[in-house]
């Protein structure tokens, strides 16, 4: 259990779902397997500006676990921060 009583997935879990829901990829659930997954808020077909602040959260229906982030945190390093490690 997580923080406030919620299932939580395992950080790496978690990120394997948040990487598929960035890349618009059918999500499955990394611990269960079920492909029973609630996204919210539900995908647009375009892209909406002020959406890119608003929280997103992914539930399992089947196993009750629970990911969120925020969008527009969710980056890739660029070259330059790769030639910098």
């Amino acid at each position: 259990m997580g923080r406030r009583g919620v299932k939580e997935y395992r950080a790496p879990e978690a990120l394997q779902l948040i990487l598929a829901d960035r890349d618009r990829q059918d999500l499955v659930c990394p611990s269960c397997g079920s492909e029973d997954i609630i996204r919210t808020p539900k995908r647009r077909v375009r892209k909406v500006r002020w959406e890119a602040d608003r929280q997103v959260t992914l539930h399992c229906t089947k196993c009750g676990r629970h990911a969120a982030y925020v969008p527009k945190a969710v980056t890739q390093p660029s070259e330059v921060e790769l030639g910098s490690v």
